[in-house]
């Protein structure tokens, strides 16, 4: 039996070069000027209305509009395998186990069959009714025949009732008769090889990069089909990966298209969220169709929403990714409302879509696209029928895990206040929009610029600024003093905070902006260090600058890259040793430790850094061998409650802070520096 994967085309002779008079006559606007272009002649032609071009994304949609009728079958139930080769000369090839398109001849046409009129008519299918199809992704009937009429060459092979037929076209007419090649008593389905051609399209030919995306993008949407790939190894360029072979089939669906992209290490706030729904019945109770999705929450890095129809790519999205986006605003906001957080209300779709990399795929009769390259949905009921299938599972999704619901909630939250953050920012008219990043004069910068290995320590005052300056290390050590308590973001109106130097210096000293401007990869240090007194006074301090930085910088937080410096409270000498003591408890350790020695114990309490010698400074707080650092973190199952704690605790509302005194009053034994 003949294959048409590896049997080379038929030589054909050279067209004729067009003639051109030397001087163009004028003719006149009578019945003769009314051209009728017969058969396929509109689409070369006018290739672009049918493609959308002639350039290399053109070529390519040639191969997507073949291997979609292959899917049509796979999803329709009828093929479960599909063949794709890249051959020398530009011959691509796409083979199905579906039904085979019919040879019989055709009611309207007798003399010729149904494959030839599908081949060489527009708007000739069968999926116009519904009939032969419930949904598929070709719509108008012009898929087959606009590719047959754009290539030098199209061979069609089909296997059905157990006999093989085969008929060849050129340039969308054919040029053998339908012809009965063999018998197949195992094999079944559509195999069509075809040349793009050059006259069209000039130099451009097949990328097997971009062709084996493609096929991997389409294994993903439907689970039910594998896709088994091949391409000649000549053809595959040095430095790109393509196989040249591989099945592929992923049971996972959209969840393992999600995963793949995202990699192992993707900075997830939960699992991701992947299924299905059949979509809700039409009035009179037939099917509408079915949706499929995976989503993931991002804590950082590009958000992504992928959408597809019909396993037809929708870059520029449609009422499908709408009624996504409203189920998941609608159920964030119903989750805050169930936990009493007001501020859930506020959260809108810019909110959520910065938040995920998503994957949505939609199965649905008769959809409407825009433009015949299918870019965008237009289905208006797709909307609504997205949105009711989805919310219901989301509502569940969230309950299933109150915690996670929690967390993300909570995360949903910070990002609308950082965009209500840089909405004021926006309308707050700055005296200087010109003024280029200076850095503080207070900041002792270190002479290393290699921000990863590089730190920054934020101390209180200028006394403890001194300190910290000798005992640093100048390579790769910077020292920056804030004048006393800083200004309360958390209660502060947002005219208050751009008004205060002290944080206008730290901004500019870290380098990577603030709000709407923020950009972590301009951060000019690998570690912040807040360092401050180890009293009561020190710990305020330290509680105003993380809440500065969770409320101003919070990106800069949940990269790991806020530290608390742990400074001793006391010095215990005995004799020549000397050791150190964080608080009373550790003095009382360390103290019971020492008596067993012999010689007096001399106990030292530090006032401040400012009146401990750089020495010892080093050697306990700022000496990356000997120091201990708390990394600042904000888990993502305690998103909501540390949310709520900064609010009460730092934001506007005395009463709260009140409560919560009353509330763990008790628990305090001592009052030291009070």
């Amino acid at each position: 039996m003949s294959d048409l994967f590896s049997a080379p085309p038929p030589a054909r002779k050279p067209a004729a070069s067009p003639t051109r008079k030397a001087e163009a006559e004028p003719q006149a606007y009578d019945a003769s000027a009314i051209e009728v272009l017969e058969g396929l002649e509109p689409v070369r032609r006018r290739p672009g209305m049918y493609i959308g071009g002639t350039d290399e994304g053109a070529l390519h949609h040639l191969a997507a509009e073949i291997l979609d009728n292959s899917m049509d079958e796979a999803v329709a139930g009828h093929a479960t395998t599909i063949d794709v080769r890249l051959d020398p000369g530009n011959r691509l090839s796409v083979r199905d186990n579906g039904r085979g398109i019919p040879v019989d001849p055709h009611p309207r046409f007798p003399d010729r069959s149904a494959l030839e009129v599908i081949l060489t008519t527009l708007h000739a299918g069968g999926k116009f009714s519904g009939k032969a199809y419930a949904t598929s992704g070709g719509l108008h009937g012009v898929g087959s025949s606009v590719v047959n009429a754009l290539s030098a060459r199209m061979d069609v092979e089909i296997a059905r009732d157990r006999i093989v037929w085969r008929q060849s076209y050129e340039r969308g007419k054919p040029v053998t008769a339908l012809e009965q090649v063999g018998n197949a008593p195992n094999r079944r389905g559509t195999q069509i090889t075809f040349q793009p051609d050059p006259e069209i399209f000039g130099a451009h030919v097949f990328a097997p990069a971009r062709l084996y995306k493609l096929c991997r993008s389409k294994a993903f949407l439907f689970r039910g089909v594998t896709i088994r790939w091949s391409c000649d190894p000549e053809l595959i360029k040095a430095g790109d990966d393509t196989p040249a072979e591989a099945v592929l089939h992923f049971p996972g669906g959209l969840a393992d298209s999600l995963a793949d992209e995202l990699g192992p290490n993707a900075p997830l706030l939960a699992p991701i969220w992947a299924s299905d729904a059949q979509l809700p019945p039409a009035a009179d109770g037939s099917e509408t169709g079915k949706v499929e999705w995976a989503i993931g929450f991002l804590e950082s890095g590009a958000a992504s929403l992928v959408s597809y129809c019909n396993t037809i790519p929708t870059p520029l999205g449609g009422t499908h990714e709408t009624g996504l986006r409203n189920a998941l605003v609608k159920g964030f906001r119903a989750w805050g409302e169930q936990r009493s957080i007001k501020k859930a209300a506020s959260i809108t779709a810019e909110d959520v879509l910065g938040m995920i990399a998503a994957r949505l795929s939609v199965f649905i009769r008769d959809p409407q696209f825009q433009g015949q390259t299918k870019e965008k949905l237009t289905t208006a009921e797709a909307s609504k029928l997205v949105e009711t299938a989805l919310r219901d599972r989301f509502d569940h999704w969230l309950a299933q895990n109150p915690p996670q619901a929690d967390a993300l909630l909570a995360f949903t939250i910070e990002r609308a206040e950082e965009r209500l953050r840089r909405r004021e920012q926006k309308d707050t008219p700055r005296k200087s929009a010109t003024r280029r990043l200076r850095l503080p004069g207070k900041l002792t910068d270190c002479t290393k610029e290699y921000a990863p290995e590089t730190e920054i320590f934020l101390v209180e005052g200028d006394s403890a600024g001194g300190s910290a300056k000798q005992a640093r290390n100048r390579e790769n050590q910077a020292v920056l003093p804030l004048r006393g308590k800083i200004l309360n973001v958390a209660s502060a109106t947002t005219e208050k905070l751009r008004a205060n130097q002290e944080l206008r210096d730290l901004i500019e000293a870290l380098g990577c902006g603030s709000g709407d401007g923020f950009d972590l990869a301009k951060l000019r240090y690998g570690r912040v260090i807040i360092m401050t007194d180890a009293d009561v006074d020190g710990a305020h301090i330290a509680s105003l600058l993380m809440t500065f930085f969770y409320r101003e910088l919070p990106e800069l937080v949940r990269s790991g890259h806020l530290y608390l410096a742990q400074p001793p409270l006391y010095r215990l000498t005995q004799g020549a040793r000397s050791v150190y003591a964080m608080d009373d408890a550790d003095r009382d350790r360390k103290l019971k430790t020492l008596s067993k020695g012999r010689g007096k114990i001399d106990v030292s309490r530090f006032k401040g850094l400012g009146e401990m010698p750089p020495a010892d400074l080093k050697e306990t707080t700022m000496d990356p061998s000997r120091r201990t650092l708390l990394r600042v973190v904000t888990p993502v199952e305690e998103r909501l409650n540390t949310r709520e704690r900064v609010e009460s605790l730092m934001g506007r509302k005395p009463e709260l802070r009140f409560a919560f005194i009353q509330e763990h009053a008790r628990s305090v034994d001592e009052l030291l520096d009070i």
